[in-house]
């Protein structure tokens, strides 16, 4: 499979390109029609597409800010076709969002951030250092700092989210706009990240905020 990988701002995608979109979000767990894809268009910055053959296997909506002059890349909702090939098309949609970082924060370590329902998602930040959460780390209160902000970043209301736990509650009105991604490696899932999920709810729109960082010289390679 060749997949083309292409970022443009969110005020240039077409009707057409949303309905693609919305086709693509059918086949999984969330279902996000039209109404809402346009609502994250008009929410965030960028948004980079993943096709095969012009057939769109995977997307994500994101903003490249800073944050208190931390540099960042927030990602919005995002979601990737579940098919045999799809860590081929999870990677460059994160390849592509990396080298967008670096055009925007030469020099500089980058916070990426994302909300996931599910464990695989994960697979997502692969690439980066120290993760948060992950197994066998107990989050300082810098990092727990930094769900809050992330939260707020995002919308949530103080009163919906468990710093300690980085569990972000939904108020039932349906799905999150989370990065979905279902992994191809469940082997590979850790006990202990898995069990943050054990008391999330996705379909009454509770997510997990997770961050990690891109590193100055490894962002450099991609420049």
């Amino acid at each position: 499979m060749s997949v083309a990988v292409d970022t443009k701002d969110c005020t240039a995608l077409s009707d057409t390109e949303l309905v693609d979109m919305a086709d693509l979000c059918a086949e999984g767990p969330h279902g996000h029609e039209v109404g809402m894809l346009s609502k994250q268009a008009e929410a965030w910055v960028l948004v980079t597409q993943a096709r095969d053959e012009d057939r769109l296997k995977g997307f994500a909506f994101c903003t490249l800010e800073r944050i208190g002059g931390t540099p960042c890349v927030l990602v919005g909702l995002a979601s990737v076709r579940r098919t045999s090939k799809r860590d081929t098309v999870l990677r460059g949609i994160v390849a592509d969002l990396m080298r967008r970082a670096v055009l925007a924060f030469p020099d500089e370590d980058v916070l990426v951030s994302a909300r996931f329902s599910q464990p695989g998602g994960f697979d997502a930040f692969r690439s980066l250092n120290d993760v948060v959460p992950r197994a066998g780390h107990r989050a300082s209160g810098e990092e727990r700092a930094w769900g809050g902000r992330l939260a707020k970043r995002y919308g949530i209301e103080a009163s919906a989210y468990d710093q300690r736990a980085f569990l972000a509650r939904g108020d039932g009105s349906g799905h999150a706009p989370v990065f979905d991604h279902e992994t191809l490696h469940r082997e590979g899932i850790d006990d202990e990240v898995a069990a943050r999920f054990d008391d999330l709810h996705a379909d009454k729109g509770d997510s997990l905020i997770a961050f990690g960082w891109a590193m100055e010289e490894e962002l450099r390679k991609l420049a």
